[in-house]
């Protein structure tokens, strides 16, 4: 995680988005006391926003439980996908 201020964040902006989506960083701005701004890159974004979806309902949870815990007690299954 980068942390950074406002006014250094402005001197040399590229470098930091670059920085950002290269190495998945996340980038904090700190604009003062207990306030600031979060920059990330589009695809951790999106995988913040898959995982988010996956986790939204009750019965997503329980599936993702019960396979995780299928795996871990060796139970697997393996399928040919359909071409």
């Amino acid at each position: 995680m980068l942390t950074t201020t406002l006014s250094d964040f402005r001197k040399d902006i590229k470098s930091y988005f670059d920085r950002v989506t290269e190495s998945f960083d996340t980038l904090i701005i700190n604009r003062g006391k207990d306030s600031g701004v979060v920059i990330m890159s589009l695809e951790e974004y999106n995988s913040l926003k898959s995982t988010q979806h996956e986790l939204s309902s009750r019965k997503n949870q329980q599936r993702l439980d019960e396979s995780i815990e299928s795996l871990r007690a060796g139970k697997k299954v393996y399928k040919d996908l359909a071409e």
